[in-house]
């Protein structure tokens, strides 16, 4: 095939008027690669993606289309599903609706890339595994925050052994989600109802799953609490409705080696740190603390040793005592980035392997976190196997 040739891959996109399914997905990752011209492929070719947006909101739709100079829109995934040039179906509905509609894309033989959780429960999880395995398809599940360039370089520093043996970690998640009734909410109502498939524990701890498990090994047990700290929020048309799913957790996850990790999540909190989610990491040889782009350490070295008197205003600014980890690289969009790297792995078959087994394991772990703080225990954490 001639060097730079346009190559074009069909991508049915359901979700796309919702918050993630816009901005990250739609706006910063295939709007993006087709600004600048592609995604180049290592045999030269050039993958141009066309996307055919799919929803409940004709309006919305073809609102959306007109404003990026899309013409390809529908309200049936069925018929957006047979187009000829469908090629990967991509899914940021509510969680709730998610299921039927990969089944649905599976069945049709579209590769499915999509949102997490994939799936309300894990034996569902593990099913459309095997179903896209017996169907020749390939999957791949949204694990962005591993693409931050803040969790890259704490990455890096434990694969460089910088921490010696590592001893905990402990995590701040979240930001102040108003109530909707004086300030307009800035997440949809569905997250606040159990019925709807929301719930912090359902969101993020799908997140700490692999967050925790590439950085620092499996997870062997968790312990959780969950809370509902608002009982009443304002809905998008102005209705005030009861929540019934957590609105925060308090989670202590145990890891390989003896690793303790806490992990606090948040929608009724006001932050008060550098960005909307740290991590402090622990070790024998330093410590380090990573956010979302940033990443500081202190080594062993030149940790300082400082006498507390709780009479006296403390006098050493610790924070300076930190030494910036440097970039060292060009750190794109976490969401353009892993689609990227989906798109090579269906157009040319490379390495991806955060797929819907990947997936379950993070359905899993919300699975036993509402579990543990229903029954105020900690709960093992089992193997899955499609």
């Amino acid at each position: 095939m001639a060097v730079n040739e346009d190559r074009s891959i069909g991508i049915v996109m359901n979700g796309v008027t919702g918050r993630m399914g816009y901005r990250q997905h739609l706006l910063r990752s295939i709007l993006a690669i087709r600004e600048q011209g592609g995604l180049p492929l290592p045999d030269g070719t050039v993958l141009r993606p066309e996307p055919v947006l799919v929803g409940r909101n004709e309006n919305k739709l073809a609102t959306l289309a007109k404003e990026h100079g899309l013409d390809r829109w529908t309200t049936d995934l069925g018929e957006a599903l047979r187009a000829p040039d469908a090629a990967i179906y991509f899914d940021a509905q509510v969680t709730s609706r998610r299921e039927e509609c990969v089944r649905e894309a599976i069945a049709a033989g579209l590769h499915v890339y999509t949102e997490k959780p994939i799936a309300e429960n894990a034996a569902a999880a593990l099913e459309l595994g095997r179903l896209a395995r017996d169907a020749g398809v390939k999957v791949g599940v949204v694990q962005d925050k591993l693409f931050l360039p803040g969790l890259r370089k704490l990455k890096r520093l434990v694969d460089g052994g910088f921490f010696g043996r590592v001893l905990s970690v402990r995590g701040e998640f979240g930001y102040w989600v108003f109530e909707g009734d004086w300030q307009e909410s800035q997440r949809p109502s569905w997250n606040y109802r159990a019925e709807d498939g929301g719930g912090i524990i359902v969101d993020m701890f799908c997140h700490w799953r692999y967050v925790l498990e590439e950085i620092f090994g499996p997870v062997r047990s968790v312990q959780a609490h969950a809370a509902t700290h608002i009982p009443q929020r304002v809905d998008e048309a102005g209705a005030a409705y009861v929540c019934t799913a957590d609105d925060a957790a308090y989670g202590i996850f145990e890891l390989d080696g003896g690793v303790v990790a806490q992990i606090n999540s948040s929608w009724a909190t006001r932050v008060f740190r550098d960005e909307l989610v740290e991590f402090q990491v622990d070790g024998t040889e330093g410590s380090a603390v990573a956010g979302l782009r940033r990443c500081r350490v202190q080594h062993r070295a030149s940790t300082p040793k400082p006498v507390w008197n709780p009479d006296l205003p403390a006098t050493e600014d610790f924070r300076a005592q930190w030494q910036e980890v440097p970039d060292n690289d060009e750190f794109d969009n976490g969401f353009k980035a892993q689609w990227e790297l989906f798109l090579r792995h269906v157009a040319c078959g490379e390495p991806f392997p955060w797929d819907f087994l990947a997936g379950a394991r993070g359905v899993q772990l919300a699975e036993l976190g509402l579990l543990s703080a229903r029954e105020g225990r900690k709960v093992a954490v089992p193997e899955l196997r499609l």
